[in-house]
């Protein structure tokens, strides 16, 4: 089959918190919208068709799925990260962001300390802290245009703060790092050692450009099964985030007893059927869509980096590894930070995500979401050099 990834579909009236949403969040109703990580293109063509015979059916009640979904599941991780997952080990949840409080909230208790690796994705800053538990940063290292692990940072900030749990990204959001063997065994094993568990946020896996490979932390060893929550969804994969839907693998039967407490006591059951069926339809049927897309995806990134080096030489593209996100250094334009979105968003007529969302270490950066069409980032690209040269 083949997929036309350049059409232009319109969101607007669909209520999409990406189209619509703009002047409510306080920003002009004509931004081009590169923001939050859903993509512009329709999903798989068999998942569209199996909402469609499902809402025929006329009957919307709690659900439940059988081996089916499981077996879609084992069989996806099989042939994509060589790990042989078991059914004892899934726990299904509305969302990652969920999954991930419900582990803080399952394997700490107010005042715990909490590790983190920012700029990182910001809700794991909005978990930590509005569940009261105490935020421990061990920031990435920027350096040469990319970025790297404090190890000796990472131990010590966990020795001093007794730190309980470790919110690990993997790939980055938002620096685009997709972690190595070498790296995530130091972390590993420093974990071990300090009888820290790990959440693993695998949200974007399927996004791996070339020349790089995502392993499961889980997978790693045997040790760090037991020491490991991994959250996994289709959701940024095939564009289904609305649907509200994330398979957690969790191999310590203790720790997953906690885990479902956890989500027993948020008073949360059955997930939405729709999810349920557009996940099993995706993960099955979805591979050769998924292919074209990241093609797509990896000629918009080429797109980018040439625009960038001819058009835009203040600017430094952090070279991503994976993720559909771009981390872009604009600290060479020498602007305060009231003046880098005053020029983002009243000149270049862009909604991005400031780095700062991420923590203070994002400061002078900016993340695009690149799963769009090529016409939609000409012409964002193009506003933004306009705006640049205006200074």
């Amino acid at each position: 089959m083949s997929f036309d990834f350049n059409e232009l579909i319109d969101r607007k009236n669909t209520n999409s918190i990406k189209y619509d949403f703009a002047a409510e969040r306080g920003k002009p109703t004509d931004v081009i919208p590169l923001w939050v990580a859903d993509m512009d293109f329709k999903t798989v063509p068999q998942v569209t068709e199996a909402l469609v015979e499902a809402s025929r059916h006329g009957i919307f009640g709690y659900s439940e799925v059988k081996d089916e979904y499981f077996n879609v599941l084992k069989q996806w991780f099989s042939t994509h990260y060589r790990w042989n997952i078991e059914r004892k080990w899934l726990v299904k949840t509305p969302g990652v962001v969920y999954a991930i409080a419900m582990a803080v909230r399952a394997y700490t208790k107010k005042g715990d300390s909490i590790l983190i690796q920012r700029p990182v994705y910001y809700p794991f800053s909005e978990t930590i802290l509005s569940n009261g538990r105490k935020l421990i940063n061990s920031p990435l290292v920027y350096e040469n245009g990319t970025y790297h692990i404090d190890f000796e940072d990472f131990e010590q900030k966990i020795a001093e703060n007794q730190v309980r749990l470790f919110i690990l990204c993997n790939p980055h959001n938002p620096v685009g790092k997709v972690w190595n063997r070498d790296e995530l065994e130091r972390l590993g094993d420093i974990c071990l050692k300090h009888n820290v568990l790990v959440v693993s946020d695998e949200i974007h896996a399927d996004f791996i450009y070339p020349g790089k490979e995502h392993l499961p932390f889980a997978n790693l060893r045997e040790e760090y099964k037991a020491i490991t929550i991994t959250c996994t969804a289709p959701s940024k994969t095939f564009n289904l985030a609305g649907l509200q839907v994330s398979n957690v693998l969790i191999p310590n039967p203790v720790l997953k007893a906690a885990f479902k407490s956890e989500i027993t006591k948020s008073g949360y059951s059955q997930l939405n059927n729709m999810g349920l069926i557009a996940c099993k339809a995706a993960y099955e049927y979805g591979e050769e869509w998924l292919i074209g897309l990241k093609d797509y995806l990896y000629e918009n990134l080429q797109f980018i980096k040439e625009f960038v080096k001819t058009n835009l030489p203040q600017l430094t593209l952090v070279e991503p590894e994976g993720t559909y996100l771009l981390w872009i250094d604009f600290t060479g334009l020498g602007l305060s930070e009231t003046d880098l979105e005053k020029l983002i968003i009243d000149k270049a007529k862009l909604w991005l995500d400031a780095g700062t969302m991420f923590g203070p270490e994002g400061l002078g950066f900016q993340r695009f979401n690149i799963a769009c069409t090529r016409k939609t980032l000409e012409q964002a690209f193009h506003q933004l050099k306009a705006a640049i040269d205006s200074i």
